[in-house]
C-alpha cells in the first residue's frame, strides 16, 4: 500500500501524519493556535527525513480541503500543492466533514452501523458548516452552512441514533429536539484521522488537480472593517 503524507490545517491545530499500510508511521501536531504558516513546513521536513532514514519514498500527499479556517485551508492546500508538485506525486483532497465522520466512527467499536453522523464546524454565532453521513459515508444531508435553530436536522429525529461531533456541535445540544443523540464534543479532525480516506482515494486513483484545486470554503470570505475605519469613511 501507499505511503501518504496527510496534512490537516482546517482548525487551530496544525497536524501532519505519515501513514502506510493502514498504520500511522509518524505524526506531529501543534495545538497552540494559528501557527500553521510557521509549523507546517518544518513538520513536513521532519516527515521526509523520517522517510529518508527508512529508505522509503512518498507516494502521495493528502490535504484537508475544508470547510474550516479560511487561513488554515489556504496555507495547507498551497503547501500540499507545492510539495506534491516538487516530488512528482499525486495530490488527494479530503472533506473536513468526512474526516470528522471517520473520527466519530473510530471513537469506539460498539456502534451498530445504522447510526447517523453529523459533523459541525463552528462558523461563529449560531452558524455552523455541517453535513450528515451514514456509516458508509453516504451523504444524508449535503455539506452546507447552517444557522442552527430548534428545527435544524429535524428530519434525523427518527434515526435510531444521531452522533454529533465537531467544535460547532455543543451549541446545538441545548436546542436539538430529538432524544436520540450522542454528543462527542468539540473534537476536530487531525491528520491521523485522514488515513482511511486518503488510502481509499489513492487506491481508487481519485486525485485533485495540482494547479486549479481550491479550498472548499462553503461560503465566501467576508472581511470586516474596524469601527474607527467606518467612522472615518462616513466623515470623508
Amino acid at each position: 500500500m501507499a505511503i501518504i503524507l496527510n496534512i490537516e490545517t482546517s482548525s487551530k491545530t496544525c497536524s501532519v501524519a505519515l501513514t502506510k499500510d493502514g498504520a500511522i508511521e509518524f505524526e506531529l501536531e501543534d495545538t497552540e493556535g494559528m501557527n500553521h504558516a510557521v509549523k507546517l513546513a518544518p513538520f513536513a521536513e521532519r516527515c521526509m527525513a523520517e522517510l529518508k532514514r527508512k529508505g522509503e519514498k512518498l507516494d502521495a500527499v493528502a490535504v484537508s480541503l475544508g470547510p474550516g479556517s479560511y487561513t488554515g485551508l489556504r496555507i495547507g492546500l498551497s503547501f500540499a500543492k507545492g510539495l506534491a508538485f516538487s516530488l512528482g506525486v499525486p495530490l488527494i483532497g479530503l472533506s473536513t466533514l468526512q474526516i470528522l465522520a471517520v473520527k466519530a466512527m473510530f471513537r469506539n467499536f460498539i456502534w451498530e452501523g445504522d447510526e447517523c453522523i453529523v459533523g459541525m464546524i463552528d462558523a461563529r454565532r449560531m452558524e455552523v458548516f455541517t453535513a450528515a453521513y451514514d456509516f458508509s459515508l453516504n451523504e444524508l444531508a449535503k455539506e452546507k452552512p447552517m444557522i442552527l435553530d430548534s428545527n435544524s436536522y429535524i428530519e434525523l429525529h427518527d434515526h435510531k441514533k444521531v452522533i454529533f461531533i465537531g467544535d460547532g456541535s455543543e451549541k446545538f445540544r441545548g436546542i436539538y429536539g430529538g432524544k436520540n443523540a450522542e454528543w462527542l464534543g468539540n473534537l476536530m479532525p487531525h491528520a491521523c484521522d485522514m488515513m482511511a480516506l486518503s488510502e481509499k482515494k489513492y487506491r481508487d486513483g481519485d486525485f485533485i488537480d495540482l494547479a486549479y484545486s481550491i479550498p472548499n470554503y462553503l461560503k465566501q470570505y467576508q472581511t470586516t472593517i474596524p469601527k474607527n475605519k467606518v467612522i472615518d469613511k462616513e466623515h470623508s
